[in-house]
């Protein structure tokens, strides 16, 4: 196992796309660790004075621009023997700040409820990461929670240049607020290597992220590359130290919520005795069905199964 160190810079982040014909910035082996630097957002939201603004983030602004969407993503990773078919095991070691503040925005067209807030607004929010506390502009103070909210793999070459706005089977803009330090990604594989990217830091962010924004911030992650032959999956899943979670999106969100549920399903058998009946009624009884995201178009649904349910 070898320890990287991986900045963000104009070499090392793309911004907008994910793309299986990208090539990696750094090449790694199964079993080693990415201690990985990300920054996020556009000019037009950087704060005009008070805080620390990460240097490279002004030289990414210059020399890169946002195409198609909005995500500057440090990456990608390629990973040694990774192959199609394959899961990649991300085990989300460490999650750190890197700046003192964030913001939040409401974006015209977006969000929620779009109809109902034509015009934009920005707020930038003063992050104390001592007490790991944000203090809104109007005196709230949340307590932070950080997680990438971008994480994913190249997608099947086939789809070409994609944004980075929607999650899709590759993972992407997947914006799940249970993938904080100590959770496990598990991402399918759709091309040679791998090829995994991560940005799009969130300070804290609440289940459906209902104006388009978390606290979007800087962030550090350390994480740890497994290959896993040993199962399959169509669209990414997590795990955490009490809970199974399995992901899906679509633009309906009926049918974003079925395909999380019939993946949970999938687990359960693939982890008991149980028939696809049985799993179901179990999930009826344990498992939740969250929303993840309203907002990205391809809008997400995630179902959460305690551990214990399953005898573990």
């Amino acid at each position: 196992m070898a320890d990287h160190e991986l900045a963000a810079a104009p070499t090392t982040c793309h911004w907008g796309s994910f793309d299986a014909t990208l090539a990696p910035v750094l090449t790694i082996a199964p079993g080693d660790r990415v201690h990985l630097q990300s920054v996020s957002g556009p000019p037009y939201v950087l704060p005009r004075g008070g805080f620390h603004v990460p240097p490279e983030l002004y030289e990414i602004h210059r020399a890169l621009r946002p195409d198609p969407g909005p995500h500057i993503l440090t990456g990608p990773i390629r990973v040694e023997g990774a192959r199609p078919g394959d899961v990649l095991e991300v085990r989300i070691l460490d999650v750190q700040l890197r700046q003192d503040w964030g913001y939040t925005r409401i974006r015209p067209l977006w969000g929620t409820l779009p109809e109902d807030f034509p015009e934009p607004r920005l707020i930038h929010i003063a992050l104390d990461a001592a007490r790991m506390t944000g203090r809104l502009p109007w005196g709230t103070e949340l307590p932070l929670r950080p997680f990438f909210g971008v994480m994913g793999v190249a997608p099947p070459p086939a789809w070409g240049r994609i944004s980075t706005t929607q999650p899709r089977a590759h993972g992407g803009n997947l914006d799940n607020k249970e993938l904080i330090a100590g959770t496990t990604l598990y991402l399918p594989v759709w091309t040679e290597g791998a090829l995994f990217s991560a940005g799009d830091g969130h300070g804290v962010q609440g289940d459906g992220e209902v104006c388009v924004t978390a606290i979007e911030t800087a962030l550090a992650g350390t994480f740890e590359f497994h290959l896993r032959r040993d199962f399959s999956l169509r669209f990414p899943a997590a795990e955490t130290a009490t809970a199974h979670i399995t992901m899906a999106a679509n633009a309906d969100l009926d049918d974003a919520a079925k395909d999380a549920l019939r993946d949970m399903i999938a687990l359960i058998q693939r982890r008991t005795n149980l028939d696809a009946a049985e799993a179901y009624m179990l999930c009826s009884l344990a498992a939740d069905v969250r929303i993840t995201q309203l907002v990205n178009e391809q809008k997400g649904c995630h179902v959460v199964l305690p551990k214990s349910a399953l005898g573990g």
